[in-house]
Parts: structure tokens; sequence; C-alpha cells
């Protein structure tokens, strides 16, 4: 009986140590060390960055202004052109029959016209001394006055000839490079065909597709940098010179030019893809570091340190611009909040937080 009371004893013992067990109160979460800065908005130029595609800003597809077979092409895709340099050819037979032609004719109305003036001459003597009426006088006159006009027409069709035959040489009008052909030799082509698109070089344009939210928000005198998408140390600053009047139907879109100066760097060829800097007016942002940003419900947020209790909350932020190393904010917090920099992953809401600075604030 005895020694029953005592296993009774050693168990209620037993008991009671459990149950001040279930009573201990939880272990405080960890003050956790962090890095903290003040937000603080200033003034600053808003930069939008574009995609964009170096052109030409003068272009023209190059044809001959007669049909016909092509019989030599002396030009390849990329070449470089110098005004007056023969292009193509076509085969010019039917053109020098014409002037052949053509001087014949000449030839012949010049001999009407100095029989007819021989005639004139002859008749004009003879009325005057009486032997011709005045009926042969003006009827000799108005034989020279036709062939004089014959001599005329037929230097007219002359110059016509030739200048068909002329036209049978395809030249470039302008110093320029290929960029695109559009016919070979032996090909028989209309008149205005492109047998070649030829591109100035000294005058390139950066050409880009704006929405119309970053057009409306370009003051009129915009500026924009041009810089070379795989080769960004290479740009250029350049003025816009031409906005469409209305948008693309299908993007929705604004197609603006800027065009590049003369002594552009060689390396911007045409057709290389291109970053565009558009100074978009000023507002007003802070800048944080881009460890500072954390995302609440998807929306980007930051860690805000509450000064008397040194205890965190999250607050949601708007985002103007996020760089590699940096980030740029309009609003959500208040000038001088002290926001976490560094070691965000580690906080939860209400947690106490360590500054660092033994200020405590």
């Amino acid at each position: 009986m005895r020694r029953g009371w005592v296993v009774f004893g050693a168990a209620a013992l037993i008991a009671v140590g459990l149950s001040g067990c279930d009573d201990a109160p939880p272990p405080q979460a960890p003050v956790r060390p962090v890095e903290t800065l003040r937000v603080h908005y200033a003034g600053r130029p808003t930069v939008a960055v574009q995609v964009g595609e170096i052109r030409p800003h003068y272009e023209s597809d190059l044809g001959f202004r007669i049909g016909g077979r092509i019989a030599e092409r002396n030009l390849d895709l990329g070449q470089v052109l110098h005004a007056g340099q023969v292009i193509a050819r076509l085969d010019a037979q039917d053109q020098r029959n014409q002037v052949a032609a053509a001087e014949a004719d000449l030839a012949a109305a010049r001999a009407t016209l100095v029989q007819a003036a021989a005639e004139a001459r002859r008749k004009t003597k003879l009325h005057a001394d009486g032997w011709a009426t005045a009926a042969a006088l003006e009827a000799a006159e108005r034989a020279h006055a036709a062939a004089t006009a014959s001599v005329k027409a037929a230097r007219a069709k002359l110059r016509l000839a030739r200048d068909q035959r002329a036209y049978a040489d395809l030249t470039a009008p302008t110093d320029g490079t290929v960029t695109a052909l559009g016919a070979e030799a032996g090909q028989v082509v209309a008149a205005g065909q492109m047998v070649a698109r030829l591109a100035r070089l000294n005058h390139k344009d950066a050409v880009f597709s704006l929405s119309q939210a970053l057009l409306l928000s370009l003051p009129k005198d915009a500026g924009v940098t041009v810089a070379l998408l795989d080769a960004p140390e290479i740009s250029v600053a350049a003025r816009i010179t031409e906005i469409s009047p209305s948008a693309d139907p299908v993007t929705r879109t604004y197609t603006v030019k800027a065009a590049l100066p003369e002594d552009a760097p060689a390396a911007m060829r045409l057709g290389m893809s291109v970053f565009g800097h558009f100074a978009a007016g000023s507002s007003r942002v802070a800048e944080l570091p881009s460890s500072a940003l954390f995302q609440q419900d998807g929306a980007p947020a930051v860690w805000v340190v509450d000064p008397t209790t040194s205890t965190v909350s999250l607050v949601k932020v708007e985002v103007a611009r996020l760089d590699p190393g940096t980030v740029l904010i309009t609003g959500g917090v208040a000038e001088g909040t002290r926001v976490v920099a560094a070691g965000v992953q580690t906080l939860r809401p209400g947690q106490a937080v360590n500054l660092g600075d033994g200020s405590g604030s």
C-alpha cells in the first residue's frame, strides 16, 4: 500500500512538471541587424528608353525611264556608288535605230529647206522683174515656211531619240550605297521598275515607335541620345526632325525620326539596332538601392522602420524606373522615412530590427 502511494506521488509530480512546460512563454523573434537609409525626393530629368533602328534619311528606288531588256548590271548589294556612275544598261539597239532614223529625217528636211529657200529667192526676183505672179511668190514662201518647220520638227525628234538612247543607261543620281536589288541582267523590265535602291550615307535617322503617353510627355525641344544596342559606349546626340501625324493602325504607336549628325561614328551603320534615351521632362523621385525593393501581393514595396518601436512594416511604393543597381520611386513613402536598404528577405511585419548606428531611429 505504501509503495502505491509512492508511485502515485511520482506520477503527480511528472504531471505538474509537464503542465509547467505547456505554460512557458514562446521565444521572442530575434532582433535583425539591417542597413537603413532615409528617403529623399528631388527633381530629376525623366529619361525614357526606346529601341529603334538606323535608317537612311534619303532612299530612292532607281529604274529606267524606258522599258527593255537589261544587257548589263554593274552593281552588287552594299556597293558604294558615286554620282554619275553607270549602274545598268539596256539593250539599246532599238534606240540607236530611232536615232539613225531621226538623223535621216533631219537631213531630208534640211535638203528640202535648202531647195525651198532657193525657190523662194528665185520667185522673189522674178516677181520683182514682173515675170512671176504674186500667187506663185506666195506659194514659194509657203513652201519655204513649211520646210523650215519640218527642220525644226526633225531636230526635236532627233533630240527625243537621243534622249531615249541616253535613258538606256541607268546612272546614280548621287553618292550612296545599294540597299536592295530588283532586277538582274537579261531581265526585261518596264519603265520605272525598281532596279536598285540607293541610300545616301551622309544623312541617317534613328527611327523609333513611341506610345501616345510617351509622346505627350515629350517637350517641344526634346533631345534624344542614340547609342548602339550592342555597344552602348558608341553614342551621339540627335535631334527629332519628324513625328508621324497619325498612329500606326496595328501597333497604335507613332513613328519618330531623330536625325544623326553628319559626323556620327562610322560604326553606326544602316540597319543597326539602337537605344534612344528621350528626355521626357522632369519628375520628383527618390533613389533607393535595388536591394531595398520587396514585393507585396505582386506589387513593389519597401520595409519602413517605425522610429518609436524599431519595428518594420511593408509599404507599397510607386516605381518610376528600375535600373540594375538602383530604383527610382515617385511615391508611397514620405520624405525622410527610414527604409531598410539591405536584409529585406529575412524580415516579417512587426519584427524588431537593429539599425546598427546606435540611434535606434
